[in-house]
């Protein structure tokens, strides 16, 4: 099951899909993270794609 990097908090995987980077690595879940700062790092991302 996947796990965020930085707090080892067990994420969907749903979760790791949309969040992950292109290594894999899912650096802040809904736990350790704002929901605001998650949903710009979704944006930044379709932005690069």
């Amino acid at each position: 099951m996947p796990k965020c990097d930085h707090c080892d908090a067990h994420v969907s995987e749903r979760f790791a899909r949309v969040f992950a980077d292109e290594h894999g690595e899912i650096h802040a879940c809904v736990s350790c993270s704002a929901n605001a700062g998650i949903a710009e790092a979704a944006r930044e991302r379709v932005r690069g794609a």
